[in-house]
């Protein structure tokens, strides 16, 4: 796609890409910090299928050293054309090569390829950003580890699959940190989190 055609897919993106990006990544990092608490991500329009809180994360996080690989529900002319303007960053085809994956929640029940990092790296690793319906509404989990006081209830709707291949790819300091948004909201989850089901651990 050269730029005389891309050019009629772009949108505005934040207001004041300065404050909007600095506000939008402080609010990420608060979501990281304090894992499972609601952060509001109010900062950018909805683009496409994309909603404002995803969009966000997009704008704050992605720049041209940042390879993104796109579940199909995302990969457009569209969103591509937006992403390549305003972020520069570059769409890979191997999830292997991508440091962010943007996924909806069919496709957030594999995570198997994704770079969970290394020993020497750990921070190379890949982190999800994950687009849901919703924040809450599905299987009561509790979450504990740094950035909680004891525990935190967290209801994010989504399959076991998700929470087992999180697990599979767990062997900290090595492990993938991920964001869920929905609407105008974020939640973080770090590699650091132990997530729990009942008495027993799930992830």
């Amino acid at each position: 796609m050269n730029g005389v055609h891309a050019s009629q897919w772009l949108q505005p993106a934040f207001n004041d890409p300065v404050l909007d990006a600095q506000a939008s990544f402080r609010a990420a990092l608060r979501a990281l910090a304090e894992p499972g608490l609601v952060q509001r991500l109010d900062r950018a329009l909805a683009l496409e299928s994309l909603q404002p809180a995803t969009y966000a994360l997009c704008l704050a996080f992605l720049d041209g050293d940042t390879p993104l690989w796109l579940a199909p529900r995302f990969d457009t002319p569209g969103i591509r054309a937006n992403l390549a303007f305003h972020c520069g960053c570059p769409i890979v085809v191997e999830r292997e090569a991508a440091l962010f994956a943007l996924l909806d929640a069919e496709e957030s029940h594999d995570l198997s390829a994704f770079d969970n990092g290394s020993e020497r790296y750990p921070d190379q690793s890949c982190t999800l950003l994950i687009q849901l319906d919703a924040l809450d509404g599905g299987l009561p989990l509790r979450w504990r580890g740094p950035g909680i006081k004891d525990v935190r209830r967290v209801e994010l709707p989504l399959g076991a699959a998700f929470w087992q291949q999180r697990l599979a790819r767990s062997a900290f300091p090595r492990g993938l940190d991920a964001f869920f948004a929905a609407g105008q909201q974020v939640i973080g989850l770090p590699r650091s989190t132990r997530v729990l089901a009942s008495a027993e651990e799930a992830a």
